[in-house]
């Protein structure tokens, strides 16, 4: 039994060392929108919205790149927002939806995968997936708090070099 405990010990303590090596430098950023997040897009969401957090996803990963240095040596980066879900209905769902209130919530949260490639062609995956499992966290936020906050959070952890495997 004691072997058992430490070993596991010894494992916890060698897994976050595989999830925080570094990103190599990229000179652009790129995101696109997976296929089953776009067609939710086009029949649920409203492609307005759902572009709007790919284009925050862009925004925000190259300003913490930008700040941080990770920005240069001619790489690249391929983010895909893969999914997304709401904490409020949206406009497109609002207007489908008679009856349906702005008050109306639930938990959201967001899926991102990509990969880094570096200037000499090596391929790093990174990845970062969160949804809130509280209800109680989702009464006062917006239409996109969690998908938001998923997208600040996997920002800045790349911006201090961490690439994040999928969870």
């Amino acid at each position: 039994m004691r072997t058992l405990v430490l070993a596991a010990a010894a494992a916890l303590t060698l897994a976050p060392a595989a999830f925080a090596a570094p990103l190599p430098h990229v000179s652009s950023v790129s995101v696109t929108i997976g296929p089953e997040l776009q067609e939710k897009a086009e029949k649920t969401y409203g492609v307005r919205d759902v572009q709007r957090l790919a284009d925050e996803l862009q925004r925000d990963v190259e300003r913490e790149l930008a700040r941080r240095g990770g920005l240069g040596d001619g790489g690249r980066l391929e983010l895909v927002l893969v999914d997304a879900k709401p904490n409020r209905p949206t406009f497109k769902q609002l207007g489908d939806t008679p009856g349906l209130s702005f008050q109306s919530f639930g938990v959201g949260g967001a899926t991102i995968e990509g990969r880094a490639i570096a200037a000499d062609g090596t391929v790093t995956p990174v990845g970062y997936r969160w949804y809130e499992t509280d209800i109680r966290q989702a009464a006062y936020g917006s239409t996109w708090s969690d998908a938001e906050w998923t997208i600040d959070r996997f920002a800045s952890r790349l911006g201090r070099g961490e690439v994040l495997a999928q969870r």
